[in-house]
């Protein structure tokens, strides 16, 4: 019971730990894919050292309960710690909420910050497999087997729990204080022993801790969260499923935050009025009008004082922006809620848009720049085919950029060609309004778009607008000749400028390099050179890198050659299932929308089907070389053939259709994905132990799966999907596989062991 109850408390604690800390770490960092996939590598680098050489300490103990347990205190400890840690790292770095950080000082930060959880929760899975080998009198192929399917339980039951209910209804500090009532609990469990008396006791015990657990956390999060805003007025912070949101207010006006980036200001009359009425004017008379996001700023109350609007209808992803925008900006809100034009609608504005009854006249999306993959889906050939096919004869869609006023960077000018690309692909005419902002324009019929600043300044008039950033004298020097002309130059596609599409999301790659380019000059060229880099070429430099390595393990060790194969195989199968979790979630969002909700139920899903998959490999008595290679050749077809279900999935469909393939088909693709790694584990278990004389280093393979995957992590998200696209990565995943499932196949003549 105790061995199946520590590793089970592990996996739920990690789970639930990695939700928390990615969030805090967010608020502090650009939450893009690239600082992402930084934090993730961080996470995985850490466990995958904790479980290979911390591990490694509890199998010298001939009393395996007690490393156990002081690594469960530990648990408790470190993660409270950490996230003291992330709120403390501004004062540290000495910036101010919303300043964005650069790449090194995230890596620091995450490195740093991570270490001492992740490696108590590695050390954990080698002490539970230790404790199983000795309590339960398994060889300890199995013990790693049962380990990593009773941990894999516990981690998606603590990813559903967590996204679905903690996140929203308790404090970092509260669910730090929780998972520390668990482990310690675990821990008082390990160390009473043998007897009902002494175990009923360290319940009542940890029955009692539970109110000054409760009391220190909220305690800790009024302290640290007063430090993280030092110098700022907080009026509330709350927790969505989609991130931090915080409430700033000074002299006057009020500034929320989402994940520590400023979302929008109020009263901001600027940026309320540049966000609609250039787009609105562009139309002779807009009467329905879609505005995707920042309708809180003020913007909703701008673009009703068209005359000719009688119907707006607004969508804003996240539910609590809006429920935030009623305490906190009350006149705002009022043009929102006291209004019969305007239809409010909380969820995804693309998935809204397929769905939606109504055509438009205007489409405006308000959204800032596609600096992560979610973000970018409102940038891509398939959205403006999807904006264009909703809009009225005559209607148009806006889009606007980060630009300059004068000179265009290299990274940016790429980044805007991409955009401008894709618009013309969809729209027979497309206009740009240059400035520090860049407002696109683009029209389903040409001869839509206004002809100049004259025309803009007419409407206005016509439309008694009386407007302060949006006027006469404004218009005539945005629009002047050579300044249009020169940013026409700037950023005219190029016949190698790429289209920025839902399976290729690249214009998220060009904010990534734009991101590092602040901070890191000298990064812009490697950024440049990375998305030149030859397809073809890079798959042969891969084979012949696993090549080498192959061929060097196998006359480093070359009367061990089966461990260094099951080894090899191991860490392959990390990389590919982080390539299936990173295709299948952006697949979905591409397709569905960040249903936040129903992302947590695939990695739930994914996570379910490793413990399915590691459930069925324990009942079955298989080992040796010849499953692996079979199961490694299967694992080389699983993401084409992966990406090929999603392709089919985002073809059009009626919305019951959508919902139904929401709901069903994904879900299935993300069992059948994690089953795939947790068949292999328990089988490559066998091999590595079959010796039976590894059991100091239990948590070695562990280690190599998670090394695998923080290369995935490192590579996929941030280079491998936005540069060369789903097709091409699950190519690269599938030539991955060969040379382990080669490796596999040369040593069948070995004699295989079966139990």
């Amino acid at each position: 019971m105790l061995p199946r109850a520590i590793l089970l408390v592990t996996g739920f604690s990690a789970v639930i730990a990695q939700i928390v800390l990615m969030r805090e770490l967010m608020v502090v960092f650009h939450g893009n894919e690239a600082s992402l996939g930084l934090m993730l590598a961080s996470w995985l680098a850490w466990t995958a050292f904790g479980s290979a050489v911390l591990g490694r300490f509890s199998a010298r103990s001939a009393r395996p309960r007690r490393p156990a347990a002081v690594l469960a205190s530990l648990s408790a400890v470190t993660l409270p710690l950490a996230i003291a840690a992330v709120r403390y790292a501004r004062s540290f770095f000495q910036t101010v909420p919303g300043e964005v950080l650069g790449p090194g000082q995230t890596l620091l930060a995450a490195v740093v910050v991570l270490a001492p959880f992740c490696a108590v929760s590695g050390a954990l899975f080698a002490a539970g497999s230790r404790l199983w080998t000795a309590e339960i009198s398994v060889a300890p192929g199995e013990a790693t087997g049962t380990a990593y399917l009773i941990e894999s339980v516990g981690g998606a039951v603590g990813g559903l729990l967590a996204s679905l209910a903690l996140i929203q209804s308790l404090s970092p500090f509260e669910i730090g204080a929780l998972l520390a009532w668990l482990n310690l609990s675990v821990a008082g469990l390990l160390l009473a022993g043998v007897g009902n008396r002494r175990q009923v006791a360290v319940l009542v015990l940890a029955a009692s801790l539970v109110p000054f657990l409760f009391t220190g956390a909220r305690t800790l999060e009024r302290r640290t969260l007063a430090r993280e805003w030092s110098g700022f007025h907080v009026a509330e912070t709350i927790q969505s499923s989609y991130g931090n949101l915080t409430v700033v207010t000074s002299e006057g006006s009020a500034t929320l935050y989402q994940n520590g980036l400023p979302i929008f200001t109020a009263p901001d009359p600027a940026a309320a009025e540049e966000s609609v009425h250039y787009a609105l004017l562009e139309h002779p008379a807009p009467r329905t009008v879609l505005l995707i996001g920042g309708g809180v700023n003020g913007s909703v109350g701008e673009a009703l004082r068209h005359p000719t609007v009688g119907r707006l209808d607004y969508v804003e992803l996240d539910s609590k922006i809006l429920d935030l925008a009623r305490r906190r900006f009350p006149e705002e809100w009022s043009a929102i809620g006291l209004d019969s034009r305007v239809h409010v609608h909380s969820g995804d504005g693309r998935f809204f848009l397929k769905t939606a009854a109504v055509r438009f006249d205007v489409i405006i999306v308000n959204l800032p720049d596609p600096r992560t993959a979610q973000l970018n889906r409102f940038y891509t050939l398939e959205f403006f085919r999807e904006a264009a096919g909703r809009l009225n004869p005559g209607g148009l869609v806006s889009v606007h950029l980060s630009g300059a006023e004068n000179y265009i960077g290299p990274e940016l000018a790429g980044f805007l060609r991409s955009i401008h690309k894709t618009l013309r692909l969809v729209f027979p005419e497309v206009a740009a309004l240059p400035g520090g902002t860049i407002h696109f324009f683009a029209a389903a019929k040409p001869g839509t778009l206004a002809s100049g600043a004259n025309e803009l300044i007419a409407r206005l008039r016509s439309r008694n607008l009386r407007t302060t950033y949006v006027r006469e004298y404004y218009l005539p020097f945005r629009m002047m000749p050579d300044r249009l002309a020169d940013l026409q130059s700037q950023i005219r596609p190029l016949a190698e400028t790429p289209v920025n599409r839902d399976f290729t999301p690249v214009a998220y790659y060009f904010d990534i390099a734009l991101w590092s380019a602040r901070f890191h000059p000298e990064l812009a060229g490697v950024f440049r050179a990375l998305a030149r880099v030859n397809f073809h070429l890079l798959v042969l430099v891969t084979l012949l890198v696993l090549a080498i390595a192959a061929a060097l393990l196998r006359r480093v060790a070359p009367g061990d050659s089966r461990r260094s194969v099951a080894g090899f195989c191991v860490a392959s199968m990390g990389f590919t299932l982080m390539a299936l979790q990173v295709l299948l979630l952006l697949a979905f969002q591409a397709v569905y929308g960040y249903v936040y909700h129903q992302l947590a139920v695939l990695i739930a899903c994914f996570m379910g089907g490793i413990a399915l998959g590691s459930w069925l490999a324990l009942r079955r008595p298989l080992s040796g070389m010849r499953p692996l290679a079979v199961l490694q050749a299967v694992a080389g077809v699983s993401a084409p053939l992966l990406v090929g279900a999603s392709v089919l999935l985002a073809k059009p469909a009626s919305p019951a259709g959508l919902f139904v393939a929401g709901q069903l088909a994904f879900p299935a693709l993300a069992v059948a994905s994690g089953l795939l790694g947790g068949f292999q584990f328990p089988m490559a278990s066998r091999v590595y132990f079959e010796k039976g004389s590894r059991s100091k280093g239990l948590g070695t393979l562990y280690s190599l799966d998670l090394a695998g995957a923080c290369i995935g992590a490192l590579t996929l998200s941030a280079w491998l999907v936005p540069v060369f696209g789903f097709g091409k990565t699950a190519f690269l995943v599938a030539a991955v596989n060969l040379v382990p499932a080669a490796m596999a196949a040369l040593t069948f003549p070995r004699r295989s062991v079966s139990r």
